[in-house]
């Protein structure tokens, strides 16, 4: 019986995972950081690797190692509503309302709208463009059974071959040293937290739960069927793809970094990315950024409507099939991918604010119930009090306008000046830790006379 991949077997499914990854969020935000970073890159780009890289590297560790089918399966184990809820919630999120709409309208504003011709209305062109998008995503999406080919073996290598001759080209020549570009406001003080909060807008650590699953169902279909060699293969392919991830972080972070030798100091990375494009190779810089970015961004929207339209289909059998999702979520993604990338950005910050402490905690916990056998009481009070928490941090996220029309400026003051670290972003920090106890007090009393024997026992 087969219990260990090959050698080429694990480098495909590495590709493969790194190739979903791997979207428009990966490239933008740390050129912008590394920019904004000046000298304090090191340190921001610390805090950004924890969420960035560790934190999705440790979800898909999660499923192999718990031996769950899935987010759904996963987040089960809190309860069930929870479950449906934070199931429902992570799909639609890094699938067709923000991730997958974002990854359609980045290559278009950073790549292709330069290259447009004067005179053309540029909403025209990004209709154009996200429906040649959409009809893309619906022939790979379809056929679910060849995407370890499509983004493993083909799409991914023609992408990392084209960023790495942009990569090596600025880093072997660069103009000044980074060392003299102070860093803006916003990281010259507490970088590495800013950093790792900047880490949530690549969206990895949800992707992580939700692409995990590819890899089981792909290791499977390779000949591995015991769970404890299925959670062996799943973790080391993880560790692999977000090793390669971090390493590619690294060095887009430096190469905006050492951007502010030769250009202004932009307001997304997406232009620091186009600077870098046109310096470098002048004429066809805009033509190597558009490839760069059309690649990254196809694979990860191939990778997660497929992902989304597998769960939906498996969470509601009795409901549309895995061909109708497919045509659904592929529509819904052209229609808001329409509706431009600032107002997507806009929108999607105060979402994940809200679901990136959720899926941190169920990740330590799921890890903590699986090693510790932890009780399900503690389990649920841990998790009711994030996600009571994590609406806090959602509000505050969202625009002033929004905060304003929904007069909600005298609780967000409050919570700063009373909830420790809800001005930095981690108000879920405190409401976590106060949740163990209570979790643990509820238990004691819940058991008093087994937990008493247990301590008497011991002694």
């Amino acid at each position: 019986m087969k219990t260990r991949l090959n050698l080429t077997e694990t480098l495909s499914i590495t590709s493969m995972l790194f190739g979903l990854f791997f979207g428009a969020g990966n490239l933008i935000f740390p050129a912008f950081m590394g920019q904004a970073a000046g000298r304090s890159v090191l340190p921001a780009l610390l805090g950004f690797l924890m969420t960035g890289v560790g934190m999705p590297m440790l979800a898909v560790a999660t499923l192999g190692i718990t031996g769950s089918n899935g987010v759904l399966d996963l987040s089960e184990k809190i309860s069930k509503p929870f479950g449906y809820f934070f199931t429902c919630a992570l799909y639609l999120t890094i699938g067709p309302f923000f991730a997958c709409p974002r990854c359609v309208t980045v290559p278009f504003e950073v790549g292709i709208r330069p290259l447009l011709p004067s005179g053309m209305n540029p909403q025209l062109a990004l209709f154009i463009f996200s429906f040649a998008f959409f009809l893309a995503t619906l022939w790979f999406s379809l056929r679910p059974s060849k995407i370890l080919t499509w983004t493993g073996k083909i799409l991914n290598p023609i992408f990392l071959v084209i960023l790495g001759v942009l990569l090596i080209t600025a880093l072997l020549s660069p103009i000044g040293h980074i060392a003299d570009f102070e860093p803006t406001e916003a990281y010259r003080s507490s970088t590495i937290l800013h950093g790792f909060l900047d880490g949530y807008n690549t969206m990895d650590t949800l992707a992580g739960l939700a692409f995990g699953i590819i890899v089981v169902d792909v290791i499977k279909t390779l000949g591995i069927s015991k769970p404890e060699h299925i959670a062996a293969n799943t973790v080391r392919a993880g560790i692999f793809s977000c090793l390669l991830m971090g390493l590619i972080y690294f060095l887009v972070a430096l190469a905006g970094a050492e951007s502010r030798g030769y250009s202004e100091i932009y307001d997304n990375g997406g232009a620091v990315l186009a600077a870098i494009s046109r310096h470098y190779f002048p004429g066809i810089g805009s033509v190597l950024l558009a490839s760069i970015v059309l690649f990254a961004c196809l694979k990860t929207v191939i990778g997660l409507v497929t992902s989304c339209s597998s769960t939906f289909e498996e969470m509601f059998p009795h409901g549309l099939k895995y061909r109708q999702l497919v045509i659904l979520f592929s529509s819904i993604i052209f229609i808001i991918s329409n509706v431009g990338l600032s107002s997507i950005i806009q929108i999607s910050i105060p979402v994940l604010m809200m679901l990136y402490p959720l899926s941190i905690t169920l990740i330590i916990l799921m890890l903590a119930k699986h090693f510790f056998n932890v009780h399900k009481t503690v389990l649920r009070s841990v998790m009711t009090a994030v996600l009571i928490s994590s609406v806090f941090d959602f509000c505050r996220a969202m625009p002033a306008s929004w905060i304003s029309f929904l007069h909600l400026e005298g609780m967000i003051s409050f919570l700063e000046q009373y909830l420790p670290f809800f001005d930095s972003g981690f108000g879920w920090i405190a409401p976590s830790i106060l949740g163990l106890i209570i979790g643990c007090v509820l238990y004691f009393f819940q058991n008093p006379m087994k937990n008493i024997n247990a301590a008497y026992s011991k002694e």
